[in-house]
């Protein structure tokens, strides 16, 4: 009973305190004609981003239009939560359990007219290394994949494998998106980790981008 209770009540007070913080952020977009150009086509793709950065995309991914990728494992169970509270469908599933299902799940989402949001980094890591779902997504869609990450100069820190980030009151936030990536069809092993390789240094500089505003080379 307790669960249920907290499932309820947690995602409701995380909604209601992050509207309110990240309504104090400022927040500066850089390279916006290339997500306003996925939009204006009104063409499905993948959102990719690093995994420390959940607190920042989930604020600009809100809506029904969208789908999201969660772990499969009993804490992430508030994450699906919240997202669903928030408008997203969500399918579950990580590199270790389920995640080829999730990602045909996505799929037929994305078929139906949904984008797709997904951890460039996975749910486990290792940060800031590129895991194979994304790329895997598009090959099989045919939807370009939009990478983007942000970076912000007043923020706390989380002791976790990826340092998960959650800006301070008032801070102020970049957000850098990267030009789409378009991956094959039909990809093969030696295809498919060139691409993955592709997407990590396109997210790699755009975290070096957003993070170098605030002087800083990483967070």
């Amino acid at each position: 009973m307790l669960t249920k209770i907290s499932l309820f009540i947690v995602p409701v007070l995380y909604a209601i305190l992050t509207k309110i913080l990240f309504a104090t952020c400022r927040v500066r977009r850089y390279g916006r004609q290339h997500y306003d150009g996925l939009l204006l086509r009104q063409q499905p793709f993948v959102a990719a981003f690093w995994h420390y950065s959940i607190f920042c995309t989930m604020q600009l991914i809100e809506g029904r239009e969208w789908v999201a990728m969660v772990s499969g494992s009993a804490d992430a169970e508030y994450v699906a939560k919240l997202l669903n509270r928030m408008g997203l469908s969500t399918v579950r599933g990580s590199r270790g359990k389920g995640g080829l299902r999730a990602l045909r799940q996505m799929a037929a989402f994305m078929a139906a007219g949904k984008k797709a949001a997904i951890v460039a980094d996975g749910s486990q890591g290792p940060a800031l290394r590129v895991q194979a779902g994304a790329i895997y997504l598009a090959s099989r869609t045919g939807a370009p994949i939009l990478p983007f990450a942000w970076g912000a100069d007043r923020y706390w820190s989380f002791h976790s494998w990826d340092r998960t980030v959650l800006p301070k009151p008032f801070a102020r936030l970049a957000l850098f998106y990267g030009e789409p990536m378009y991956v094959p069809a039909k990809l093969r092993a030696a295809d498919l980790e060139a691409c993955r390789l592709q997407l990590e240094e396109r997210l790699g500089e755009l975290y070096s981008r957003a993070w170098g505003c605030f002087g800083v080379e990483q967070h």
